[in-house]
């Protein structure tokens, strides 16, 4: 009974790095949490079966990594708007929309997280998430273990029921689809590692009083934005500026909350008016790529569910 205390216990004080396991995996937030939930279940029904305490850690990974293969058994590739269509021509409000399981949708920030920190928050931004989709998804799970995580072959082999050889051989083949893919996101791998707080206050001043001209002097002339789960998005200073033209009766009024997402990327909760008592409600989660000083790409992650897991308020007032 006590190994198994151990064995929950240490799952458990593994759940904030197995969530970024998952997350890398799955390509959702709300899917990697899912993940994690049914990894501490199994971890509970198998009952002290491990009989080597020193293995325990790639014992729970074989089980994380196990529940995600699961789940990625049958599902389709994730992916951003711009890896998947080319930019629009005729600018309007978006129609066309893809499931929530074909897109990839963003993480809160875990920085606090030890584990987050040592493995380095370029491999949790958005524009890696979508490389990584790209793998067979226990390619994938070899080179995260290897390459992100940092384990040796041989600890991969343990964690996933492989031989050594087949690690490596299995880690030669993602990295190079790494090498070999071509993805419009790459463009966004090197963001700035500090953004000056001007631009950040600039931007919900500017978007808050749905400024278009003043929103527009932020970005550089060939920006970009998205707003999944709609397969539409824009590029360059005058389809931008279009986009917001038509979309100003939906934004006007908003409300901007700051955080942070996928690797300390400066981020905002957008909620609208709902009516005239002053109340707006959730809608999307901005997140920005900022390049040089300047805003390279803005995804807008339209999903109200994400409010709740991102442990937000489900309203505000209008009114400061």
């Amino acid at each position: 009974m006590s190994q198994l205390h151990e064995e929950v216990k240490t799952a458990e004080g593994m759940r904030g790095e197995l969530t970024g396991y998952c997350y890398r995996m799955m390509g959702s937030y709300s899917e990697a949490e899912d993940a994690v939930q049914d990894t501490m279940l199994r971890v509970w029904q198998a009952k002290g079966e491990l009989q080597n305490s020193a293995s325990l850690r790639s014992w729970i990974y074989r089980i994380a990594t196990n529940v995600c293969l699961d789940k990625l058994r049958h599902a389709k590739r994730r992916a951003l708007p711009m890896d998947l269509t080319d930019p629009a021509v005729m600018i309007a409000e978006p129609r066309e929309n893809l499931s929530v399981e074909e897109w990839i949708w963003p993480i809160p920030d875990s920085s606090t997280d030890p584990v987050a920190i040592t493995v380095g928050k370029e491999s949790i931004r958005l524009s890696f998430i979508a490389l990584l989709q790209t793998l067979p998804p226990r390619q994938r799970a070899v080179l995260l273990l290897n390459d992100v995580f940092r384990w040796s072959a041989k600890e991969t082999a343990e964690a996933l029921e492989m031989t050594a050889v087949a690690v490596n051989s299995a880690l030669q083949r993602a990295r190079s689809t790494i090498r070999q893919v071509q993805l419009r996101s790459e463009t966004l791998r090197e963001i700035d590692a500090d953004v000056d707080q001007r631009l950040l206050d600039s931007y919900i001043e500017a978007f808050e009083h749905y400024d278009v001209d003043r929103l527009l002097a932020l970005f550089h002339e060939s920006a970009s934005l998205s707003m999944p789960p709609y397969v539409m998005w824009v590029r360059g200073s005058m389809d931008i500026a279009a986009f917001y033209q038509a979309t100003r009766a939906h934004c006007t009024g908003s409300r901007l909350m700051p955080l942070r997402a996928n690797g300390n990327c400066p981020a905002y909760a957008q909620y609208v008016p709902a009516g005239d008592d002053g109340v707006c409600i959730p809608w999307a989660i901005h997140i920005l790529e900022i390049q040089e000083g300047r805003i390279a790409h803005i995804h807008h992650f339209i999903d109200s569910d994400l409010f709740a897991r991102f442990g937000l308020p489900l309203f505000l007032k209008r009114d400061r």
